[in-house]
């Protein structure tokens, strides 16, 4: 079972999470529920084997409101033997220097408790000057600038998702195939 955690406030990192909910269900038929932690509490995340987190980065690299309110909550979660995945939302030209710094505090956090990380993303395409969330050359996950490249989200999500399915352990169902 998949749960997919975002928080959003203007929208894009919740259109994102559902883009990421259907590619998903296309690639696999496996349903992904979707969770605004705005509404729900965190402690959901331990219903579920696999989660796919997601929060922009706002300003120079602050936390978004929501997960600025919730994420000590992860703090009282146990969760070894899930696999978590992160994706973040930032503008690598307005803000060069923290591109995307908020998903390396989440996932952090995930990692702290427990969780193994997966769905490391290349930086190839992007034009930033510095990021925390960067590991070993890689983004810890999917980045996307819906400011600037918002024509290359849907091809991004689409192999995130591909690559996923595969760290994951998922199967891929017969129509995704060829």
């Amino acid at each position: 079972m998949i749960g997919l955690f975002f928080g959003s406030t203007n929208g894009n990192t919740a259109a994102v999470a559902g883009l990421i909910q259907r590619e998903l269900k296309e690639q696999t038929g496996i349903e992904v529920e979707l969770f605004d932690i705005a509404d729900y509490y965190l402690e959901e995340m331990l219903e579920f084997s696999h989660l796919i987190v997601g929060i922009p980065t706002w300003d120079i690299g602050q936390l978004q409101r929501d997960w600025e309110t919730s994420i000590e909550e992860l703090d009282e979660l146990d969760l070894q033997n899930k696999q978590a995945a992160v994706f973040g939302l930032g503008d690598q030209v307005g803000y060069p220097d923290t591109f995307g710094d908020a998903v390396f505090f989440v996932a952090d956090k995930l990692e702290s408790q427990g969780a193994a990380l997966v769905g490391a993303w290349s930086t190839e395409g992007y034009s930033f000057s510095g990021s925390w969330a960067l590991r070993e050359g890689h983004f810890i996950g999917l980045m996307i600038d819906e400011d600037n490249q918002s024509d290359l989200t849907p091809e991004r999500v689409r192999l995130w998702v591909r690559q996923l399915v595969d760290e994951f352990g998922l199967a891929l169902s017969e129509s995704s195939k060829s």
